[in-house]
């Protein structure tokens, strides 16, 4: 996957589609990703204990990877993620700019 936690991410699909947001869990065996406060959803809940009221709260859903694209630090672009080995390092870096992700 070309997206890990913690990388700013702009989205391509979806009903948040060009909104950016920071990764905050990766699904790597289903190729998805949480992204922080986007692609919510609704769910009904109902009361936990007797006399209150159920809610509607949002809850984030994972999107498939290949609807994300890297939002390089140095250009403020998605741009996609290019990697090179040096020294025994697996480094990940912008392809627009060549600059380290």
């Amino acid at each position: 996957m070309n997206v890990k936690k913690g990388d700013t991410v702009k989205i391509l699909a979806g009903k948040d589609r060009g909104k950016s947001g920071k990764i905050s869990k990766v699904f790597p065996a289903a190729a998805k990703a949480m992204v922080d406060g986007l692609n919510l959803y609704k769910k009904h809940v109902r009361p936990k204990q007797q006399g209150k009221k159920g809610e509607v709260i949002s809850v984030p859903r994972p999107i498939n990877a290949s609807n994300l694209m890297v939002v390089c630090g140095k250009c403020a672009s998605a741009v996609r993620v290019g990697r090179r080995l040096e020294k025994g390092v697996m480094l990940r870096y912008c392809k627009k700019c060549q600059a380290l992700i």
